[in-house]
């Protein structure tokens, strides 16, 4: 997990990394907006630009007109004030799970770093009080199911205009509140949205983009828990470390694939050739462990592109040039980006999934783990025969497994035309998110079931007479470990140290390779 620091996050000064918004999602950072009077002055700038339009009865979509293919329908100068609470208010019908709060300031740390470009045509007020959302920890309730990713996030998002107006509700200081009343407690007069500003709030990838940046810090970490836990299972399986040669390597240089055997060399301490053990050639989820984590440390550096060029970018419609006073029609509310981003990440998470099912298989089965206790049971001999180990835990492992594997079938590929077919062509890119948050939380869960039984078969081979010592990583992780989950003995129930687990790999509790 991100250190914390005092080093508050200042919006509209630099781009935001991916750690920044992590940071900020864990409440682990300060916010502020920048304070620069010329920077103000350009936001401003933009809002006095549209009022200019309004003036000269100019025509501006999502301000003149109504949205999407109702914009041929002309909005009378009278009523435009009305038209972003109409706006926010018709696209109140999210529905599913809630965002938790990890997500949802996510989600407003993207869409204030977006807005804070100054090309959206929103007060500096907007701004302070999203900010100030943030700061405060004042969280919209968000569904989560609802929007196809274009034009942008409109129905979640319309849960951040609505609460900044004082309606539906947030979770503050614990409790679920009415948005009015908590503007009310800290004597806040709700926001009276202005022309374009509703739209400038909604019509963006900020959901899809939020989720996003936690799914890459998960899988970042993911990729180096699947190595150490590799590691541990090659130990405990006897595996032949020569597999994981720097030479061999160097034959075929994949960064990510060489990066992977070079930290399976650190963990098994391998500076040197050794001798093998009795076998020439490991089965592949070990022997090639290094080929199949690499395609995701490969795949890190075009996803964290991706991700923070969307996140650091000004993403709504129409985009509004106060410089050049001109107002710019398009799509930069579309999530095409982050919706292939988030289709390949599942999919590259899902196969460590699967690497890690086929590495546990190895190990509870006595055909194949090398002398290991059948699924790795540490029952006496006169109490074997009533002790199961980790059968049930395989068993688990392998539904995980099976579910995350479904869940990578792509997102982007199911657009489908919506809204009177204005919206002919839709991103998914939110669904692919929240997918791949999904793939993530299975596939964690596949680890953390694999890490207690490695390190279970880790401490069965230690007891063999003619067993090594651990390489310094492993031992101190294996001491680590056995602090919270000691041997299994006699049968338990597994649920609560597998949650445990589930928590600690959550809190990236583990230093490990970064």
């Amino acid at each position: 997990m991100t250190t914390p620091t005092l080093e508050p996050v200042t919006f509209g000064e630099l781009p935001l990394r991916i750690e920044d918004v992590l940071a900020l999602a864990n409440r682990q950072v300060p916010t502020q907006l920048q304070g620069d009077p010329a920077y103000r002055e350009r936001i401003a700038k933009g809002a006095r630009f549209l009022d200019s339009l309004l003036d000269k009865e100019g025509v501006i979509y999502g301000v003149t007109t109504g949205y999407g293919d109702s914009c041929v329908v002309a909005v009378p100068l009278h009523h435009v004030e009305a038209l972003p609470r109409h706006l926010y208010t018709f696209h109140g019908c999210g529905l599913g799970k809630l965002l938790d709060a990890q997500a949802t300031r996510a989600v407003l740390a993207a869409r204030l770093q977006s807005l804070c470009h100054g090309v959206s045509g929103v007060r500096v007020e907007l701004l302070e009080r999203l900010q100030a959302f943030l700061e405060h920890d004042i969280l919209p309730l968000i569904p989560e199911e609802g929007s196809v990713g274009a034009s942008g996030d409109l129905t979640p998002l319309s849960y951040v205009a609505a609460t900044l107006s004082g309606e539906r509700e947030v979770m503050f200081r614990g409790e679920r509140r009415q948005a009015a009343d908590v503007h009310r407690e800290l004597g806040w007069e709700p926001l009276v949205l202005r022309p374009k500003e509703a739209l400038a709030l909604m019509n963006g990838t900020a959901v899809m983009t939020g989720l996003a940046c936690l799914a890459y810090a998960r899988a970042d970490y993911l990729l180096q828990l699947a190595t150490r836990i590799t590691a541990l299972n090659v130990v405990a399986l006897q595996g032949n470390p020569e597999h994981f040669d720097e030479r061999l390597f160097a034959t075929k240089p994949h960064p990510g694939q060489m990066q992977v055997a070079a930290w399976l060399r650190k963990d098994l301490a391998i500076d040197a050739p050794t001798a093998p053990l009795h076998r020439l050639q490991d089965r592949y989820s070990l022997r090639c462990a290094p080929h199949v984590l690499g395609v995701l440390a490969d795949s890190l550096n075009w996803l964290r592109s991706f991700i923070e060029i969307e996140l650091n970018s000004a993403n709504d419609n129409p985009i509004i040039d106060a410089e050049a006073e001109r107002v710019l029609h398009g799509g930069h509310f579309y999530g095409g980006h982050i919706a292939f981003a988030m289709d390949s990440l599942k999919n590259l998470v899902a196969n460590v999934a699967d690497l890690l099912d086929r590495q546990l298989a190895l190990l509870v089965d006595e055909r194949y783990n090398h002398g290991l206790p059948s699924n790795l049971s540490g029952a006496t001999a006169d109490r074997a025969m009533l002790n199961h180990g980790f059968k049930a835990v395989q068993i688990g492992t392998s539904a995980w497994t099976a579910e995350a594997l479904k869940n990578t079938m792509p997102a982007s590929v199911f657009s489908r035309s919506t809204e009177c077919h204005n919206q002919d062509k839709v991103s998914m890119g939110t669904i692919a998110a929240r997918d791949a948050i999904r793939v993530l939380e299975l596939t964690e869960q596949v680890a953390a079931a694999t890490l207690l039984a490695a390190n279970q078969g880790v401490w069965l081979r230690s007891k063999a007479e003619d067993a090594r010592p651990l390489p310094p990583a492993l031992a101190a992780m294996h001491e680590e470990l056995a602090k919270d989950f000691p041997p299994v003995i006699e049968d338990r129930a597994l649920e609560g140290e597998l949650r445990l687990c589930l928590k600690r790999i959550a809190e990236q509790h583990w230093r490990l390779h970064a």
